[in-house]
């Protein structure tokens, strides 16, 4: 495989973000499987690196990219130096840079070694948060040939359980990131923004209108978004084939930074789940 890291591409209101790029040494007339990390997220978190690795050995051209606005930066992609960044944020701006790597990779084309590389089908992973992102962009995407979701949530307007009335007043709320200590802000217009678009972002409606092979993938002990979002998007689709790993949390086994050189059990096992759900006509 050739791998290449931290090209850039053009997100929600113009925003520069990183992405990288795992080419196979024959993925033949396969899609590319293209990769959407979770809230408080990003592309080279914990074990993803080897996941692209994985998917590229089974033949797959694969992408795995930073939301735009997810608080990293072309120059630090990891963690979140911009914190300014990551509190304009908002579901739409996460549609909004889904759909510009979708275009990029079908339309404007990649440039590989002073040629550009385009691809006619896509097969779309989403992690948790991205979960219901790339639901939202399978269901009127035609290039999307193959859909996975990893701990995904069904539902964006449950996700709001802040205190309404001090984030309303004072503007600002903030989530204290486990790992880095860093208070992250979101700005109320977070809010303001999917209750404008509280249509488009139905989970729901965008579910049950997808006919593509679409993997379901969530651990039995998942911390963060529990077994009734997988009923749900179980129930809203009748294209969809479960796979539950038991006892097993959010991110599958896998913690940041993941020093190991192979796959959490549990997420090889996710991974291969889904190559061969991918490999279906």
């Amino acid at each position: 495989m050739t791998i290449y890291n931290n090209l850039t591409y053009t997100g929600a209101n113009g925003r520069k973000s990183p992405y990288d790029l795992y080419l196979a040494e024959d993925s033949g007339n396969r899609p590319i499987v293209v990769f959407a990390h979770g809230y408080k997220g990003f592309k080279d978190w914990g074990a993803w690196r080897l996941v692209g690795e994985a998917f590229a050995k089974a033949g797959f051209d694969f992408l795995k990219f930073n939301f735009s606005h997810n608080g990293g930066t072309v120059e630090e992609p990891i963690d979140f130096p911009d914190l300014e960044a990551f509190s304009r944020n908002t579901y739409t701006k996460e549609m909004a840079d889904l759909e510009a790597i979708s275009k990029l990779i079908t339309e404007t084309g990649i440039e590989v070694d002073g040629q550009k590389r385009t691809w006619n089908r896509i097969a779309l992973i989403g992690h948790s948060r991205g979960g219901g992102i790339a639901i939202l962009h399978a269901a009127k995407a035609p290039a999307v040939s193959h859909l996975a979701t990893w701990a995904s949530v069904a539902d964006f307007g449950e996700r709001f359980k802040f205190d309404m009335e001090a984030w309303k007043r004072d503007g600002v709320t903030y989530v204290v990131n486990g790992r880095t200590k860093q208070n992250m802000p979101h700005l109320y217009s977070y809010y303001e923004d999917f209750l404008e678009h509280e249509e488009e972002l139905k989970i729901e409606t965008a579910a049950r209108k997808i006919n593509v092979p679409w993997l379901i993938a969530h651990g039995s002990n998942d911390e963060a978004v529990d077994q009734s979002h997988l009923k749900r998007l179980k129930g809203w689709s009748k294209n969809t084939e479960l796979f539950e790993t038991a006892g097993i949390g959010h991110t599958f086994g896998a913690i940041h930074p993941w020093p190991k050189k192979e796959l959490p059990e549990a997420l090889g096992k996710v991974v291969r789940k889904t190559v061969e759900c991918f490999l279906k006509v």
